[in-house]
């Protein structure tokens, strides 16, 4: 039986869990995922997720992270700078020193951290350009891992992301397929057994021809990227107005 009793996620989209929907209404995502496997080790295990989609590094660390501290979980968990790193002109370098005050403020409030690393994009068109400065921000947050004592959901060595099907159709946010691998690979960073292996491969895929892969990345950047581009030009975040799914540390 693992120690955590209590769990806060805080983040993004990414830990919402955008696109992958849940059985009633809203997204599932991963972090409910891993609640659920250990809430299935531990019957007095409480659960909040704080994250909200397109928030930056920033607002996480002077919104979320507070708040998360106040609540004084067991285990924190703490995906952040992913939209940062996405718009032009970000600093890795500074991204990764206010990253690491979020850590510090959590584990001053007795909170052992979960660190993620960025995700490798080599496999994403349009995106693989930022792989140099998300490798730089991974690097960093290894070494705040290291000084913290954090343990390190590595999103980056994650070969089975780099199929199409552990994505949604927007191609930046995971499909239910992926929320699950992601769920596995953090259970496995914490020492949980009895869980399956976040590695296995994927079943044989159909063939796809070149042609119509071209036609769908160019359709995938009209639908897709270009208006989420033009969101961020604009100052405008899906986020705005929105509240946390799961504020308060109840049992699943």
């Amino acid at each position: 039986m693992h120690h955590w009793n209590t769990m806060v996620a805080i983040g993004d989209s990414f830990t919402e869990g955008l696109n992958d929907p849940a059985p009633d209404s809203g997204f599932l995502g991963w972090a409910d995922r891993l609640a659920a496997i250990m809430s299935e080790r531990q019957s007095d295990f409480r659960y909040a997720n704080l994250a909200i989609r397109g928030k930056l590094l920033g607002e996480i660390v002077e919104e979320q992270v507070p708040l998360a501290a106040k609540l004084r979980p067991a285990l924190v968990t703490y995906a952040a700078g992913g939209n940062d790193i996405l718009r032009p002109g970000s600093d890795p370098d500074a991204l990764a020193e206010l990253y690491e005050r979020g850590v510090r403020e959590l584990v001053d409030a007795g909170s052992e951290v979960v660190v993620f690393t960025g995700f490798d994009t080599r496999s994403t068109p349009l995106l693989r350009q930022l792989r140099g400065k998300i490798a730089t921000y991974n690097t960093h947050l290894w070494g705040i891992a290291d000084r913290y004592h954090c343990r390190v959901a590595d999103l980056w060595s994650m070969g089975v992301l780099h199929d199409s099907r552990a994505w949604s159709e927007d191609r930046l946010h995971l499909s239910s397929a992926g929320h699950q691998r992601v769920a596995l690979r953090v259970a496995d960073a914490l020492g949980l057994d009895d869980v399956d292996d976040w590695r296995t491969p994927w079943p044989p895929a159909g063939h796809r021809d070149w042609m119509t892969m071209r036609r769908d990345d160019l359709k995938w950047a009209r639908e897709h990227f270009v208006p989420w581009v033009s969101r961020r030009l604009r100052g405008q975040s899906s986020g705005d107005g929105m509240a946390a799914k799961r504020p308060d540390l109840l049992p699943l």
